[in-house]
Formats: C-alpha cells, sequence, structure tokens
C-alpha cells in the first residue's frame, strides 16, 4: 500500500483510539473501521510503520507499541488529562 491517503486513514484511526481509549487498535479493529479486509488491514499497518512514521510494532508482530508521543505499553511517563490516566509516553 502506498496511496499516502490510505495511510493517513490508517494513522488517523490509530491516532483517534490512542486518544480516546488510551489503546492502540488491534488491524482486524482497523479492518472493520476501514471496510478493509483483514489481511489488507494488517498489510496498510505494516506500510504505515514502514513510511518512517515515528513508532514501531512488537517485534515479529503486528501489535502496535509505540505510536508517537503514545506508546500502548506502561513506561514511566503516565499522562494524565482532567484526573484521568489512561496514556503512557514514549
Amino acid at each position: 500500500m502506498d496511496d499516502p491517503a490510505a495511510l493517513d486513514q490508517v494513522f488517523n484511526v490509530i491516532m483517534r483510539r490512542m486518544v480516546e481509549t488510551g489503546q492502540a487498535p488491534h488491524y482486524t479493529e482497523l479492518a472493520r473501521e476501514l471496510a478493509l479486509s483483514m489481511e489488507d488491514a494488517r498489510k496498510a499497518l505494516h506500510a504505515l510503520f514502514e513510511s518512517g512514521i515515528p513508532g514501531w510494532l512488537f517485534p515479529s508482530t503486528s501489535l502496535i507499541t509505540s505510536f508517537a508521543p503514545f506508546n500502548n505499553l506502561p513506561t514511566q511517563y503516565k499522562i494524565t488529562v482532567d484526573g484521568h490516566q489512561k496514556w503512557f509516553g514514549q
């Protein structure tokens, strides 16, 4: 997937989910939200990270570990907004 507009959509869904819930979506959730097959969503996820965005997938998986400025795994950098701590920073 080399279409910048499609990669922008994937980025938008991931960022929106991170902001709303504090958790990164799985590629099966991306598939549902973007009306893609699961395999196409998985490929789109990998293409997004291969494009050079500041973030990474857990090694040898399709699981989002870090998506700047957020981290999907707990870190010592807790982010609290309006008294709610549901995010971790990179």
